[in-house]
């Protein structure tokens, strides 16, 4: 991801800096810093967004899954009204019509709950993805502060 891009160069940038003999300080240059601090709060918005659209999708997903289990329904429904001709076919219709259901209701209920799996999956990796990055900025904010009151 980008944003660790960005935090690894702010790191390096730390690192390499000029040790000040006799103080245990380090001198960066604040114009290069400044610079990365800005292009990692325009990145940040880019990941959110990242994270929107996976919600999105996810929401998208679902209504697509009770969509099309919807028109399975209606479709063994339709099955059923035009198979009352005679009784041992209306019997037989109205079996295949309540496994279809029930298969559709089960298939509709598995990819709800799958693709409400992978969303909250894909959402939790993104969410400890940004923790880290705040908790990275953050540190290093820190340590900037710490260092710069020295």
């Amino acid at each position: 991801m980008e944003i660790f891009n960005m935090l690894e160069r702010l790191e390096d940038l730390v690192d390499n800096a000029w040790s000040v003999p006799l103080t245990g300080r380090t001198m960066v240059k604040k114009k290069e810093v400044t610079e990365l601090l800005k292009e990692i709060r325009v990145a940040l918005p880019d990941e959110i967004k990242q994270a929107k659209w996976i919600k999105e999708e996810r929401q998208r997903f679902l209504f697509e899954a009770q969509q099309e289990a919807q028109t399975i329904i209606k479709d063994a429904e339709n099955r059923i009204v035009s198979m009352i001709d005679e009784s041992e076919i209306t019997r037989k219709s109205y079996e295949q019509a309540n496994e279809t259901i029930i298969n559709a209701q089960k298939t509709a209920r598995d990819i709800r709950e799958g693709s409400i799996d992978y969303a909250d999956e894909v959402l939790s990796k993104m969410e400890d993805t940004l923790k880290e990055a705040y908790l990275e900025i953050h540190k290093n904010k820190e340590e900037l502060k710490g260092k710069n009151t020295k």
